[in-house]
């Protein structure tokens, strides 16, 4: 029946839950409310999250959140919240005790609260020893004589002793005249009392000097005391407030930091700490000292004890910072690692925190923060003096001071430490994070004017020059503070950042980077000069011109490309060994900026192997070419004859169709390159983003290719990027070249040589022309005599050849040269080119069914003369355009040009490499794979990705091949009268 009976409830209650249901279009939002928005007479329901009422003789708590009543009236009940009954009080009994239940009389007086109030030397008793409820509240007056020395406390609620320093004076809890009261300590007019303060703290990124109401209240006393009795937590307070004031100086003011000059001046003979001369006994170590070059004596002469080692069994890649930290107040807090992110206001895991003192791992961390949010977790700074632990040989600890670089401090209101010249820093040692502290004034429990924020701090880690050990310098922490007005906490922010950075110095690199440039650029000019005689020869020009100079410059920008290739990645690949696979730190990374010389050489490498490339491109697509066809006429064939009606016996025709075939197979081998991009391209990508060779970029220590996405992930370098980026495209290219030319070529398809045999199947040559006198030529005449034949007599005719029943296919007997490199005489250029008119025109071949009959005669009559020509220049007919076949000499083969000059007699160089392929991709495949290459790495430290490199390297691929093509095919319509319909 229970059972039953809830099931009822709950039948009962669904109804109703869902009929208060809102629609599905209703707004979910409420106004926001802030306690404070509440006001006096209400306070603020913190279940509604909005101001209620507060009831009749009542108002809002300090805090807000609860009702109190008024003075003069007691409570008669309280459940919290509005649920305050109150009572007044009667007249002759106008108090009420301090916990608000009862009424008293207050025989000294009400307080703004209506609480009873007595006296600074006395405490209030509203109860008696057993608690019952005194009449009239007591004012019992604390014993200030010899034998008590007590006053009341903040609180006024009970007696304690006096400060120690109002016993030493005045012998009693007063500090009358003359003596001088400050700060809560009494001191002696008569004795050597330090300059007076001057409470104020300039903020001078604002423009604004603030008269802080902690400097008011503690700066003269922690001063004096400091002074006078040596008290260790005034002095560590005093330096608190210089450092609060930015450590600044100034000879003209006793401000916090020149109050604590005057009292390390003037206490010499107190000694020093741990044989530190910049440590005075009983003060904090502040200041390293102004003498100028102390700053470099201090980074740079001294190295740090212990050596650091990424692998090995001797591993050491931690860096024990720790740090002695210090309340506002002077107190010692404790001794505390930095692990942790106590340095790093920017929030994360502890494993990526942690990772910022990894030795060799560049960390960055940046975020934005909002204020209030700092106002709520740094109400008061906390200062650190920041050492590196480090073990002796004993076993025993020790500590190295951690120098500081305040961009912040000045001197005479001018900043002192910006540059890069060390020999004008001045040198500091404590800091803090926050401090929202001394921007307060008049009233410490108020909401601070100012905060300072240290917005930027680096640990920067220098390695010792030619160490094999893994020495350093000491590390430098360089600090930017950041003074905030604070407005509205809840919408204002700051961005902060925390970065640890390894350098070494970059000079003996540069230097060495340099000398090969010079060398291997002087080098470079040299070669282009050999090659621009070589062109000049070839042109059969020997006239320096205007245009000499200009091959001369794109020469020499493609051979400066190839030096500043060299450099980058041999520069890159060593940094990515020498770096990743060292054992004792020997070298570091350069730090962004040192890589910008680095990045300029990529910038140059690029841009003028891209003049290399188009220049190669533009004289690829302007070579002249034409198919010799040796076959000849087969009998007689009858023809009507137009215009007679009548038939007569006709010279058999030669079929174009081997002509246009061979067109076909030459247009198509134009962008065969010996590698195959697209897989170029994937492969490369999947090396570096799936098998992670990326991360062999990152600015750490770890040779591993895979990271945890729980650990930090280091910056990538640039330097690094490039290498891996250039080692891994290269390796790939290497082996797919080796596996072109050792199988691929070999077993399946090698479309270069299988066009040569073709020419020779075809019964037709190929005479090129890449410079004015210079070219090649493929001997392509069939050694059956005719190629124009059907399947049965072609199968024979191979048969015939495979069993060497015919003769061997070269141009001289008994050869098999069918390759050759020309070098024409002037008397057969210009002959080429008196007959070349004819057959070019301005727009290509002319279409057949457009085309009048003349031009159209004109341009296969021009065909057959060129044909015919050029068949009895290869057949000696023309003494006075004669040419000779001979080989090339070693030194012409290695430079790449010819000695000879062809003056009579034009010249056949054997050519057993199929040089031919110079005008064409195949033939290139260098300078088209270091400029993807660069295009790849170029768009890559642009953007930081492999994948959008890739996918830009891949269309320019495509973009350029698809202009080779199309260009090509109109130059080689154009120059063989081949119709470009047949193209296909």
């Amino acid at each position: 029946m229970v059972i039953a009976g809830r099931w009822a409830a709950v039948a009962l209650l669904v109804p109703v839950l869902l009929g208060a249901a809102p629609s599905v279009g209703h707004s979910f939002s409420l106004p926001l409310r802030m306690p404070r928005d509440c006001g006096e007479p209400r306070y603020f329901d913190t279940a509604s999250l909005a101001c209620g009422a507060c009831g009749p003789h009542q108002r809002g708590s300090a805090s807000g959140t609860s009702c109190v009543c008024l003075p003069g009236f007691k409570m008669v009940s309280n459940n919290g919240g509005p649920s305050v009954t109150c009572e007044k009080c009667p007249e002759n009994v106008n108090g009420v005790t301090e916990d608000g239940w009862n009424c008293i009389a207050c025989p000294k007086g009400l307080t703004t609260e209506g609480k009873c109030k007595c006296l600074n030397s006395e405490i209030l008793v509203e109860r008696d020893v057993n608690g019952t409820l005194l009449k009239e509240a007591l004012c019992i007056h604390c014993d200030g004589s010899e034998q008590s020395f007590s006053t009341s406390d903040v609180l006024g609620n009970r007696c304690i002793r006096c400060e120690q320093t109002f016993i030493n004076v005045s012998k009693s809890c007063d500090c009358s005249e003359p003596n001088i009261l400050t700060g809560g300590l009494c001191f002696s007019s008569s004795g050597h009392f330090p300059p007076k303060g001057v409470a104020t703290i300039r903020y001078g990124q604002l423009g604004i000097t603030v008269t802080s109401a902690w400097f008011q209240k503690n700066l003269q006393a922690s001063a004096a005391a400091c002074w006078l009795y040596s008290n260790l937590t005034s002095c560590q307070a005093l330096g608190n407030m210089c450092v609060m004031n930015m450590n600044s100086l100034s000879s003209a003011s006793t401000d916090a930091c020149g109050l604590f000059q005057y009292i390390y001046a003037n206490t010499a003979g107190l000694g020093i700490v741990h044989s530190i001369s910049f440590w005075r006994q009983y003060l904090p170590w502040i200041y390293y000292g102004d003498q100028p070059g102390l700053a470099s004596q201090v980074l740079e002469t001294t190295q740090f004890p212990t050596g650091f080692s990424f692998k090995g069994t001797n591993k050491n890649i931690k860096l024990q910072f720790i740090a002695a930290s210090y309340d506002a107040e002077g107190n010692f807090l404790k001794w505390q690692s930095l692990e942790g992110g106590v340095l790093q206001l920017c929030p994360d895991t502890l494993t990526r925190l942690d990772a910022a003192y990894i030795f060799g791992t560049t960390y960055q961390q940046s975020c934005t923060i909002s204020v209030s949010k700092i106002l709520m977790s740094f109400p008061k700074p906390v200062f650190y003096d920041v050492y590196l632990e480090y073990p002796e040989d004993n076993g025993q600890q020790y500590l190295w001071a951690i120098p500081v670089l305040n961009l912040n401090l000045q001197y005479n209101e001018v900043l002192v430490n910006q540059g890069s010249n060390r020999n004008n820093w001045l040198l500091t040692r404590r800091i803090f994070l926050v401090d929202a502290l001394s921007g307060k004034e008049n009233d410490l429990k108020k909401q601070p004017r100012i905060i300072r924020i240290a917005s930027k701090i680096t640990i920067s880690i220098h390695l010792v020059p030619n160490t094999q050990r893994g020495a350093i310098y000491p590390p430098l922490i360089t600090i930017a503070y950041t003074d905030l007005l604070v407005q509205n906490p809840d919408t204002q922010s700051v961005t902060v950042s925390f970065s640890v950075n390894y350098e070494m110095s970059q000079s003996e690199a540069q230097i060495q980077t340099d000398i090969a440039l010079g060398v291997l650029g002087g080098l470079a000019v040299l070669w282009s000069l050999l090659k621009t005689a070589g062109w000049k020869r070839r042109t059969g020009s020997s006239v320096i011109d205007l245009q000499t100079v200009f091959k001369f410059l794109l020469f020499y920008a493609g051979d400066l490309a190839n030096v500043f290739f060299i450099i980058t990645v041999g520069t890159g690949i060593y940094w990515l060994i020498f770096f990743k696979a060292q054992q004792f730190v020997s070298v570091l990374l350069p730090i962004p900026s040192q890589e910008k010389y680095f990045v300029t050489y990529i910038g140059c490498a690029f841009t003028l192997k891209a003049l290399q490339f188009l220049h190669k491109l533009i004289s690829q697509l302007l070579v002249d070419i034409f198919f010799i066809d040796w076959e000849r006429p087969k009998g007689k064939v009858l023809k009507a004859v137009e215009g007679e009606g009548g038939i007569r016996s006709a010279t058999a025709p030669v079929s174009i169709w081997r002509t246009y075939f061979l067109a076909n197979e030459w247009n198509e081998i134009q962008t065969v390159r010996k590698i195959n991009p697209l897989f170029q391209v994937l492969a490369v990508l999947f090396f570096l983003e799936v098998v992670g060779f990326s991360n062999l970029a990152l600015m750490d220590s770890s040779s591993s290719l895979t990271r945890s996405s729980e650990s930090y992930i280091a910056p990538w370098s640039r330097i690094l990027r490039f290498g891996v980026s250039s080692a891994v495209w290269l390796v790939i290219a290497m082996l797919q070249m080796i596996f072109f030319a050792m199988f691929y070529e070999r077993f399946i398809e090698d479309k270069i040589r299988q066009f040569v045999d073709l020419c020779s199947m075809s019964n037709i040559s190929v005479f090129l022309l890449s410079h004015n006198c210079f070219g090649y030529y493929i001997h392509g005449r069939s050694v059956h005599g005719h190629a124009d034949t059907n399947m049965e007599e072609m199968n024979m005719n191979l048969k015939r050849e495979a069993e060497n029943l015919c003769s061997q296919r070269g141009l001289l007997p008994n050869t098999d040269g069918q390759t050759f490199q020309i070098s024409i005489s002037r008397r057969m250029r210009q002959q080429y080119d008196r007959i070349h008119k004819t057959l070019t025109r301005k727009h290509g071949p002319t279409r057949l069914l457009d085309s009048s009959a003349n031009t159209f005669e004109q341009s296969t009559k021009a065909y057959h003369t060129m044909n015919k020509f050029l068949g009895s220049f290869i057949d000696h007919v023309h003494k006075e355009m004669d040419y000779i076949v001979k080989d090339k000499l070693l030194l012409e083969r290695i430079l790449g040009m010819e000695f000879m000059e062809p003056i009579e007699k034009s010249i056949f160089y054997n050519d057993e490499g199929h040089s031919f392929s110079d005008v064409l991709y195949y033939g290139n495949e260098a300078t088209l794979l270091i400029f993807d290459m660069l295009f790849f790495s170029v768009v890559d430290l642009a953007s930081q990705s492999f994948v959008l490199a890739a996918i830009l390297t891949y269309v320019q691929q495509e973009i350029f091949r698809f202009i080779r093509n199309t260009v090509g095919q109109k130059n080689l319509a154009s120059k063989t009268l081949v119709d470009e319909r047949f193209l296909i």
